[in-house]
């Protein structure tokens, strides 16, 4: 347990000081203006149809009519192209942006396999957030209702004894963040050496929020692994060096903008001073939206809940996710704002990914993204499901 402790306070360390590395660099040469040129110009942005059904890729499958029953007829690019691949039982790679269906994508084979095999199939999820990890589990508790199947999560911000009891019962799959899953085989709570099937989901976001040690580490006690699945929204240098490290021949599949346009989004930009002058920006651009959902990004944990302190002042309902809230708490101030019953989520990059939340009318860039990719997942929170969203991005004169 030492040894998990010391690897715990080097790898925040790492984390911290990267993090403050970032801050710091904040806006230098960056245009959010090209962002937004980028993303209206991209050839990408044409839809993609398929001409297939998901009974020509899982025929015959007890998930068709869940899919159906959740209004899901058609597969999105990178579902038509990963299924087959995975269902063969292939390594594959799959380079897709937001909104593209990715989690389905990988869960649908993996299910169907579970359904004609469960007693000789095990596979872990590992994602780089709790939300994206909650959300995996959602949609696989929606495709396997009433057929036997069971998942687990393991994430921090839960109690390990719950952790605990949840490995307790058998699971066909088990999802979660690097941390808890390490803790938990380090504990002897948790049989790595069973799992057949390793997902690596938003694997660039692990690589950013600095995993890629705890990850190393899962994957090298995997020795009854037979497939491993990496999923992730950009491919950099850093990330094509690891492919290798944990796939073996893999398939690459690469697709588009799938069910998500960012040409329904209208984006903009605010340029303000710090200080007052900006806090008084955002006070009056939210109390314009009093009756929508909107979505608010900073870049640090301090400046989300000194925003949600100015905004309470102003009795604007808010509620705010950063990585110090416990998972309760996280997952309370979810609940509330897809439910309506508050009407603004301050929160760091932690949901920029991964989350679906229906109706979001406004995503607003309190602080300049670092990255394309950043910008790319922000904003993609709205626009979703063919209805128009916008995006204002504050600039600091």
């Amino acid at each position: 347990m030492q040894k998990m402790r010391d690897f715990k306070k080097n790898r925040n360390r790492k984390t911290n000081s990267k993090n403050r590395n970032k801050v710091r660099n904040r806006g230098k040469g960056l245009s959010v203006e090209s962002f937004i040129n980028k993303v209206g110009s991209s050839k990408d942005q044409k839809k993609f149809v398929s001409k297939k059904s998901f009974s020509n890729l899982i025929p015959g499958s007890q998930i068709l009519d869940k899919l159906q029953n959740k209004g899901y007829h058609t597969p999105t690019e990178i579902q038509e192209k990963s299924i087959p691949w995975i269902s063969e039982g292939r390594d594959l790679v799959g380079i897709a942006g937001t909104g593209t269906g990715k989690t389905l994508a990988f869960l649908l084979p993996l299910v169907e396999k579970l359904h004609k095999n469960p007693e000789n199939q095990s596979i872990l999820v590992v994602t780089p957030t709790r939300e994206l990890a909650t959300q995996v589990a959602q949609e696989f508790k929606m495709i396997t209702k009433g057929s036997g199947l069971y998942f687990c999560i393991l994430i921090g911000g839960v109690p390990v004894r719950m952790s605990i009891k949840d490995l307790s019962r058998t699971n066909h799959i088990v999802i979660g963040t690097p941390g808890r899953i390490i803790d938990m085989a380090q504990r002897g709570e948790l049989r790595l050496n069973k799992f057949k099937t390793l997902v690596l989901d938003e694997f660039d976001r692990m690589l950013d929020m600095g995993f890629i040690d705890e990850v190393s580490q899962i994957n090298e006690r995997l020795v009854a692994k037979e497939q491993t699945l990496l999923f992730s929204a950009t491919t950099g240098v850093s990330i094509k060096k690891l492919i290798p490290k944990f796939t073996n021949d893999p398939v690459r599949v690469t697709a588009g903008i799938g069910t998500h346009n960012t040409n329904a989004i209208d984006q903009s930009v605010l340029r303000t001073r710090r200080g007052k002058e900006k806090e008084g920006a955002l006070k009056k651009l939210l109390l314009d939206e009093v009756n929508e959902k909107v979505l608010l990004f900073c870049e640090t944990k301090r400046l989300v809940d000194s925003v949600h302190s100015i905004l309470r002042k102003e009795s604007i309902r808010s509620e705010i996710i950063h990585g110090d809230k416990p998972q309760r708490a996280r997952d309370q101030a979810l609940r509330k704002f897809k439910s309506g019953k508050t009407s603004v989520l301050v929160a760091t990059d932690v949901v920029a990914r991964g989350i679906d939340v229906k109706d979001v009318s406004l995503v607003i860039n309190y602080d300049a993204p670092r990255t394309y990719d950043d910008y790319i997942h922000r904003i993609g929170r709205t626009g979703r499901a063919g209805k128009s969203g916008r995006a204002i991005t504050f600039i600091e004169q």
